[in-house]
């Protein structure tokens, strides 16, 4: 094959349908899911609620969504293996979809929540389906370009969501998320399912979708919770520092109100560019791993320069936002990860349940983080869960084994 043959083959390859649909996808979803913390206080001020409340019942609703989002993990991971990866990008996306239209006619915290939540368990299947499918469908040294391709367009939802929000109301934000998915829908017809997922459907006898069989073996079990340990500190920057910066800015003495909504936008842009390139490094370096904890240290560095490094100005915090959100785009990295380690029998499950399960975790974080800042503070209080989190992702991406060759087309047993 000639170089210039290999080249179309290669860009043919990366923009076909499904790396655009799981592209489009993961946009909307990103719009989806960080649409709470970017309207988080114009619609809980709206609602009736003072700073207190606003930041108590704020941290509860992100709980809501982020149990919905564990719990959803959980369900489309399983119906991914069992009847397909394409039910579940059409199922999860009509659930969040509807929620996210609800949630612009909200009056009540209680409903918000119930909402917010509902949301969470349909956001839960849009990434890990779109991951899988992507990955079954490219050649395996492809796969990294690919899956990199889907986050760093994804994650620009987040950018859109907070124009959005300031070109428009919180509620009609939300009625554009809703619209947006059903858009979606259309698209996705005609996509094609996974071969290697028709290959393995055909077998009768085979177990599939068995989330408890990521408990019955303890090597499996160590894999499996090894790959959610690489993902850790990626929603601590987004759900500590970004969702909480503003209170980390006044801990810092900083002047300038900050808003949550635009650190967490310009975190996200350095999402999608570090998505970008780790999957650029992922492919010249012939290396999951050594990808991931380069920019791991980078997110590493930035956290420490973020809370500890005198920043003065709302410009210096937002400038940190990007910093630490360009090492964590490593999550299209990480998710590939995720798939690459597990047999097509359950590899949706592993795809899907894998990065919810780490959104899942900023439940333990926020309710750490808030029982720790009457202690010490919100800069120390932070700067301890970071601390764990960072620790866990560091041994785990180290021991984690290597996925960059490995042929997708088995089973587990």
């Amino acid at each position: 094959m000639t170089t210039l043959t290999k080249e179309k083959s290669t860009l043919a390859y990366l923009l076909s349908a499904p790396v655009i649909v799981a592209s489009l996808g993961y946009f909307v979803d990103i719009y989806d899911l960080l649409l709470f913390g970017i309207v988080r206080i114009p619609s809980l001020t709206e609602l009736g609620l003072d700073e207190a409340a606003r930041s108590i019942e704020g941290a509860s609703i992100l709980n809501w969504q982020m149990t919905g989002l564990l719990l959803g993990g959980v369900l489309w991971g399983v119906l991914g293996d069992k009847k397909g990866r394409l039910s579940v990008l059409f199922g999860s996306i009509i659930t969040y979809s509807i929620a996210n239209f609800a949630c612009g006619f909200v009056h009540d915290v209680f409903i918000y929540k119930i909402l917010r939540f509902i949301a969470g368990v349909g956001l839960a299947g849009e990434l890990g389906a779109g991951i899988t499918l992507v990955s079954e469908s490219l050649p395996k040294r492809l796969r990294a370009l690919g899956t990199s391709l889907v986050a760093g367009v994804g994650v620009l939802g987040a950018v859109v969501g907070y124009f959005t929000v300031e070109l428009f109301s919180w509620r009609n934000a939300y009625f554009i998320g809703g619209g947006m998915g059903i858009l979606l829908l259309f698209l996705r017809i005609g996509v094609f399912e996974s071969g290697m997922f028709h290959a393995m459907k055909a077998k009768e006898q085979l177990s599939k979708g068995n989330f408890l069989s990521f408990f019955t073996k303890k090597s499996r079990l160590i894999l499996y919770l090894k790959c959610i340990g690489v993902g850790l500190p990626t929603w601590f920057v987004i759900g500590i520092l970004a969702t909480f910066s503003n209170e980390i800015g006044k801990a810092l003495h900083i002047t300038e109100a900050i808003k949550p909504g635009l650190a967490v936008m310009w975190c996200y842009v350095g999402l999608a560019a570090g998505d970008l390139v780790s999957g650029l490094l992922s492919y010249w370096l012939e290396s999951r791993r050594k990808a991931v904890a380069f920019l791991m240290l980078f997110a590493a560095i930035g956290t420490v320069l973020f809370l500890f490094g005198g920043i003065e100005t709302s410009r210096g915090l937002y400038l940190m936002c990007l910093w630490t959100g360009f090492g964590i785009g490593y999550w299209a990295m990480f998710v590939t990860i995720g798939a690459e380690q597990f047999g097509t029998n359950v590899r949706a499950t592993a795809a899907t349940t894998i990065p919810n399960m780490v959104r899942g975790t900023v439940v333990l974080m926020t309710t750490f983080y808030t029982f720790l800042k009457p202690q010490v503070m919100e800069l120390y209080a932070a700067g301890i869960v970071g601390l764990i989190c960072f620790a866990i992702g560091f041994y785990c991406i180290k021991t984690i084994p290597e996925t960059h060759h490995k042929d997708l087309d088995f089973v587990e047993d």
